[in-house]
Protein backbone atom coordinates (compact mmCIF):
# COMPACT_ATOMS: atom_id res chain seq x y z
CA UNK A 1 0.00 0.00 0.00
CA UNK A 2 2.88 2.39 0.78
CA UNK A 3 5.35 1.20 -1.86
CA UNK A 4 4.89 4.35 -3.98
CA UNK A 5 5.02 6.75 -1.03
CA UNK A 6 7.64 9.48 -0.81
CA UNK A 7 10.36 9.12 1.84
CA UNK A 8 11.20 12.77 2.52
CA UNK A 9 9.17 15.73 1.38
CA UNK A 10 8.99 19.51 1.56
CA UNK A 11 5.63 21.25 1.88
CA UNK A 12 4.95 24.91 1.06
CA UNK A 13 1.80 26.30 2.72
CA UNK A 14 0.42 29.82 2.17
CA UNK A 15 -0.80 32.22 4.79
CA UNK A 16 -4.51 32.98 4.74
CA UNK A 17 -6.76 35.88 5.61
CA UNK A 18 -10.22 34.93 6.81
CA UNK A 19 -13.56 36.72 7.14
CA UNK A 20 -12.56 39.62 4.83
CA UNK A 21 -14.96 41.79 6.79
CA UNK A 22 -18.47 40.29 6.72
CA UNK A 23 -17.72 36.64 5.82
CA UNK A 24 -17.38 35.44 9.40
CA UNK A 25 -16.09 31.83 9.49
CA UNK A 26 -17.01 31.38 5.82
CA UNK A 27 -14.77 33.40 3.47
CA UNK A 28 -10.99 33.33 3.23
CA UNK A 29 -8.16 33.76 0.76
CA UNK A 30 -4.57 32.63 0.40
CA UNK A 31 -1.64 35.04 0.04
CA UNK A 32 2.00 34.62 -0.93
CA UNK A 33 3.55 34.41 2.51
CA UNK A 34 4.65 30.85 3.19
CA UNK A 35 5.55 28.35 5.86
CA UNK A 36 7.74 25.41 4.85
CA UNK A 37 7.74 21.97 6.42
CA UNK A 38 10.18 19.15 5.74
CA UNK A 39 8.88 15.76 6.86
CA UNK A 40 10.04 12.17 6.83
CA UNK A 41 9.00 9.04 8.72
CA UNK A 42 11.07 8.51 11.86
CA UNK A 43 11.40 6.23 14.80
CA UNK A 44 10.33 8.67 17.51
CA UNK A 45 10.07 12.47 17.51
CA UNK A 46 12.63 14.83 16.01
CA UNK A 47 11.25 18.35 15.58
CA UNK A 48 13.08 21.64 15.10
CA UNK A 49 12.60 25.09 13.60
CA UNK A 50 15.20 26.04 10.99
CA UNK A 51 14.65 29.75 11.60
CA UNK A 52 15.20 29.78 15.36
CA UNK A 53 11.56 30.49 16.20
CA UNK A 54 10.41 28.76 19.36
CA UNK A 55 7.99 25.93 18.58
CA UNK A 56 6.78 22.83 20.45
CA UNK A 57 9.24 19.99 19.82
CA UNK A 58 7.25 17.25 21.53
CA UNK A 59 3.94 15.47 20.89
CA UNK A 60 2.03 18.74 21.26
CA UNK A 61 3.48 20.08 17.99
CA UNK A 62 0.46 20.72 15.76
CA UNK A 63 2.08 19.41 12.58
CA UNK A 64 3.10 16.24 14.38
CA UNK A 65 -0.27 15.60 16.02
CA UNK A 66 -2.10 16.27 12.74
CA UNK A 67 0.14 13.92 10.79
CA UNK A 68 -0.32 11.23 13.44
CA UNK A 69 -4.08 11.75 13.27
CA UNK A 70 -4.14 11.05 9.53
CA UNK A 71 -2.07 7.90 9.96
CA UNK A 72 -4.61 6.70 12.53
CA UNK A 73 -7.53 7.53 10.23
CA UNK A 74 -5.87 5.49 7.47
CA UNK A 75 -5.19 2.59 9.83
CA UNK A 76 -1.42 2.78 9.30
CA UNK A 77 1.01 2.28 12.17
CA UNK A 78 2.65 5.55 13.20
CA UNK A 79 6.15 5.26 14.63
CA UNK A 80 7.04 8.94 14.68
CA UNK A 81 8.12 11.80 12.44
CA UNK A 82 11.11 13.99 11.73
CA UNK A 83 9.93 17.55 11.11
CA UNK A 84 11.77 20.73 10.21
CA UNK A 85 9.82 24.01 10.08
CA UNK A 86 10.36 27.45 8.59
CA UNK A 87 7.76 29.76 10.11
CA UNK A 88 7.27 32.89 8.04
CA UNK A 89 3.61 33.24 9.04
CA UNK A 90 3.54 35.04 12.41
CA UNK A 91 1.78 33.28 15.28
CA UNK A 92 -1.55 34.53 16.65
CA UNK A 93 -1.82 37.42 14.22
CA UNK A 94 -4.83 36.39 12.12
CA UNK A 95 -2.88 35.05 9.14
CA UNK A 96 -3.69 31.37 9.49
CA UNK A 97 -0.57 30.07 11.24
CA UNK A 98 -2.46 27.19 12.89
CA UNK A 99 -4.21 26.27 9.63
CA UNK A 100 -0.83 26.22 7.90
CA UNK A 101 0.39 23.71 10.49
CA UNK A 102 -2.74 21.59 10.13
CA UNK A 103 -2.65 21.56 6.35
CA UNK A 104 1.11 20.98 6.38
CA UNK A 105 0.69 17.99 8.67
CA UNK A 106 -2.22 16.50 6.73
CA UNK A 107 -0.87 17.06 3.23
CA UNK A 108 2.60 15.94 4.23
CA UNK A 109 1.40 12.80 5.97
CA UNK A 110 -0.91 11.97 3.08
CA UNK A 111 1.98 12.26 0.63
CA UNK A 112 4.15 10.02 2.82
CA UNK A 113 1.28 7.52 2.85
CA UNK A 114 1.06 7.49 -0.93
CA UNK A 115 -1.92 9.88 -1.18
CA UNK A 116 -4.49 7.55 0.32
CA UNK A 117 -6.91 10.42 1.00
CA UNK A 118 -8.45 12.82 -1.54
CA UNK A 119 -7.91 16.56 -1.00
CA UNK A 120 -11.63 17.14 -0.38
CA UNK A 121 -11.48 14.72 2.54
CA UNK A 122 -8.34 16.44 3.85
CA UNK A 123 -10.35 19.68 3.77
CA UNK A 124 -13.04 18.03 5.91
CA UNK A 125 -10.49 16.70 8.39
CA UNK A 126 -8.71 20.05 8.61
CA UNK A 127 -11.95 21.92 9.28
CA UNK A 128 -12.94 19.42 11.98
CA UNK A 129 -9.60 20.06 13.72
CA UNK A 130 -9.72 23.84 13.28
CA UNK A 131 -13.43 24.14 14.03
CA UNK A 132 -14.23 26.16 10.90
CA UNK A 133 -13.12 26.01 7.24
CA UNK A 134 -12.36 29.63 6.39
CA UNK A 135 -8.57 29.43 6.85
CA UNK A 136 -7.77 25.77 6.33
CA UNK A 137 -9.58 25.40 3.01
CA UNK A 138 -7.82 28.22 1.11
CA UNK A 139 -4.54 27.15 2.73
CA UNK A 140 -4.89 23.90 0.79
CA UNK A 141 -6.61 25.10 -2.39
CA UNK A 142 -5.35 28.67 -2.76
CA UNK A 143 -7.51 31.45 -4.16
CA UNK A 144 -10.60 33.05 -2.68
CA UNK A 145 -12.75 30.41 -1.00
CA UNK A 146 -16.33 30.58 0.22
CA UNK A 147 -17.11 27.59 2.42
CA UNK A 148 -19.74 26.06 4.66
CA UNK A 149 -19.29 23.19 7.10
CA UNK A 150 -22.35 20.96 7.46
CA UNK A 151 -22.37 17.70 9.45
CA UNK A 152 -18.62 17.28 9.18
CA UNK A 153 -18.40 18.04 5.46
CA UNK A 154 -17.08 21.23 3.90
CA UNK A 155 -18.93 22.58 0.88
CA UNK A 156 -16.80 25.18 -0.84
CA UNK A 157 -16.18 27.14 -4.01
CA UNK A 158 -12.70 28.33 -4.97
CA UNK A 159 -12.38 31.40 -7.16
CA UNK A 160 -9.10 32.51 -8.71
CA UNK A 161 -8.47 36.22 -8.18
CA UNK A 162 -6.63 38.45 -10.64
CA UNK A 163 -3.17 39.68 -9.66
CA UNK A 164 -4.12 43.35 -10.05
CA UNK A 165 -4.66 43.64 -6.30
CA UNK A 166 -2.27 43.83 -3.39
CA UNK A 167 -3.25 42.60 0.06
CA UNK A 168 -1.28 44.75 2.48
CA UNK A 169 -0.92 43.11 5.89
CA UNK A 170 -0.38 45.60 8.71
CA UNK A 171 0.87 43.45 11.57
CA UNK A 172 0.96 44.79 15.15
CA UNK A 173 3.77 43.97 17.53
CA UNK A 174 1.43 41.97 19.78
CA UNK A 175 -0.44 38.70 19.52
CA UNK A 176 -4.19 38.23 19.76
CA UNK A 177 -5.25 34.70 20.61
CA UNK A 178 -8.29 33.48 18.67
CA UNK A 179 -9.87 32.29 21.91
CA UNK A 180 -9.77 35.81 23.33
CA UNK A 181 -11.04 37.34 20.08
CA UNK A 182 -13.99 34.93 20.09
CA UNK A 183 -14.75 35.49 23.75
CA UNK A 184 -15.73 39.12 23.15
CA UNK A 185 -18.38 38.25 20.55
CA UNK A 186 -22.06 38.30 21.55
CA UNK A 187 -24.01 35.04 21.67
CA UNK A 188 -26.90 36.59 19.73
CA UNK A 189 -27.15 39.32 17.10
CA UNK A 190 -30.12 41.37 15.86
CA UNK A 191 -31.77 40.18 12.66
CA UNK A 192 -30.84 43.43 10.91
CA UNK A 193 -27.17 42.74 11.59
CA UNK A 194 -27.50 39.27 10.13
CA UNK A 195 -29.06 40.67 6.97
CA UNK A 196 -26.41 43.40 6.86
CA UNK A 197 -23.60 40.82 6.87
CA UNK A 198 -25.25 38.33 4.52
CA UNK A 199 -25.66 40.94 1.81
CA UNK A 200 -22.13 42.25 2.16
CA UNK A 201 -20.51 38.81 2.29
CA UNK A 202 -22.18 37.95 -1.02
CA UNK A 203 -21.11 41.29 -2.48
CA UNK A 204 -17.52 40.80 -1.30
CA UNK A 205 -17.07 37.40 -2.92
CA UNK A 206 -18.63 38.38 -6.25
CA UNK A 207 -16.87 41.76 -6.41
CA UNK A 208 -13.41 40.30 -5.81
CA UNK A 209 -13.97 37.62 -8.44
CA UNK A 210 -15.52 39.88 -11.04
CA UNK A 211 -13.16 42.82 -10.63
CA UNK A 212 -15.81 45.28 -9.46
CA UNK A 213 -13.47 46.69 -6.85
CA UNK A 214 -15.45 49.89 -6.36
CA UNK A 215 -17.85 47.76 -4.27
CA UNK A 216 -15.22 46.57 -1.81
CA UNK A 217 -15.43 49.37 0.75
CA UNK A 218 -19.14 48.77 1.26
CA UNK A 219 -18.69 45.01 1.02
CA UNK A 220 -16.00 44.96 3.74
CA UNK A 221 -18.28 46.44 6.40
CA UNK A 222 -19.34 44.15 9.22
CA UNK A 223 -21.54 44.17 12.31
CA UNK A 224 -20.93 40.67 13.69
CA UNK A 225 -17.31 40.60 14.84
CA UNK A 226 -15.21 43.63 13.89
CA UNK A 227 -16.95 46.19 16.15
CA UNK A 228 -16.16 43.97 19.14
CA UNK A 229 -12.65 42.90 18.15
CA UNK A 230 -11.37 46.34 17.24
CA UNK A 231 -11.39 47.16 20.95
CA UNK A 232 -8.74 44.45 21.43
CA UNK A 233 -6.46 45.93 18.77
CA UNK A 234 -4.87 49.11 20.06
CA UNK A 235 -4.91 51.78 17.29
CA UNK A 236 -6.79 49.35 15.02
CA UNK A 237 -9.58 51.76 14.15
CA UNK A 238 -7.14 54.53 13.32
CA UNK A 239 -5.07 52.24 11.11
CA UNK A 240 -8.13 51.13 9.15
CA UNK A 241 -9.22 54.74 8.68
CA UNK A 242 -5.74 55.65 7.44
CA UNK A 243 -5.86 52.80 4.92
CA UNK A 244 -8.85 54.51 3.33
CA UNK A 245 -7.13 57.88 3.45
CA UNK A 246 -4.29 56.33 1.44
CA UNK A 247 -6.77 55.06 -1.16
CA UNK A 248 -7.38 51.44 -0.19
CA UNK A 249 -10.36 49.68 -1.74
CA UNK A 250 -11.12 48.01 1.59
CA UNK A 251 -9.71 47.49 5.09
CA UNK A 252 -10.64 44.82 7.62
CA UNK A 253 -9.42 42.69 10.50
CA UNK A 254 -7.59 39.65 9.12
CA UNK A 255 -9.13 36.59 10.74
CA UNK A 256 -9.43 37.14 14.48
CA UNK A 257 -6.62 39.73 14.42
CA UNK A 258 -4.39 41.31 15.41
CA UNK A 259 -3.37 41.90 11.77
CA UNK A 260 -5.28 44.47 9.76
CA UNK A 261 -5.51 43.92 6.01
CA UNK A 262 -5.97 46.46 3.23
CA UNK A 263 -6.99 45.60 -0.32
CA UNK A 264 -5.15 47.98 -2.62
CA UNK A 265 -4.82 48.60 -6.35
CA UNK A 266 -1.50 47.04 -7.33
CA UNK A 267 -0.61 50.30 -9.09
CA UNK A 268 -0.45 52.07 -5.71
CA UNK A 269 3.18 51.08 -5.26
CA UNK A 270 3.82 53.61 -2.46
CA UNK A 271 0.97 52.45 -0.22
CA UNK A 272 3.10 50.27 2.07
CA UNK A 273 5.86 52.85 2.40
CA UNK A 274 3.33 55.57 3.18
CA UNK A 275 1.77 53.33 5.82
CA UNK A 276 5.15 52.59 7.39
CA UNK A 277 5.91 56.31 7.55
CA UNK A 278 2.55 57.06 9.19
CA UNK A 279 2.95 54.23 11.71
CA UNK A 280 6.29 55.69 12.73
CA UNK A 281 4.73 59.11 13.22
CA UNK A 282 2.08 57.51 15.43
CA UNK A 283 4.69 55.78 17.59
CA UNK A 284 3.93 52.35 16.10
CA UNK A 285 7.31 51.66 14.52
CA UNK A 286 7.25 48.10 15.91
CA UNK A 287 4.42 47.21 13.52
CA UNK A 288 5.29 45.43 10.27
CA UNK A 289 3.82 46.02 6.82
CA UNK A 290 3.90 43.29 4.16
CA UNK A 291 2.66 43.78 0.60
CA UNK A 292 1.21 40.45 -0.50
CA UNK A 293 -0.51 39.03 -3.55
CA UNK A 294 -3.16 36.37 -3.99
CA UNK A 295 -1.91 32.78 -4.07
CA UNK A 296 -4.17 30.88 -6.45
CA UNK A 297 -2.26 27.59 -6.16
CA UNK A 298 -2.36 26.66 -2.47
CA UNK A 299 -0.23 24.02 -0.78
CA UNK A 300 2.53 22.48 -2.86
CA UNK A 301 4.46 19.30 -2.03
CA UNK A 302 7.93 18.57 -3.36
CA UNK A 303 10.09 15.49 -2.93
CA UNK A 304 13.37 16.35 -1.25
Amino acid sequence: MLENAAKRIKIKIPATSANIGPGFDSIGLAVNLYNYVIMEPWDGIDIAALDGIKIPTDETNLIYTTAKHLYEICGVKFTGMKIRQVNNIPFARGLGSSSACIIGGLKGANTLLGNLVEDDQLINIAASIEGHPDNSTPALTGGLVTSVMDQGRVYYVKQEIKNDLHFVAIIPDFELKTSRARAVLPDMIPRKHGVFNLSRAALMSVSLYSGNYQNLRVAADDRIHQPYRLGLISHGKEVMEHCYQLGAYAAFISGAGSTLMAIVDAKKEQFAQQMIFWLGEEGLSGWQVHTLEIDNVGTVVESE
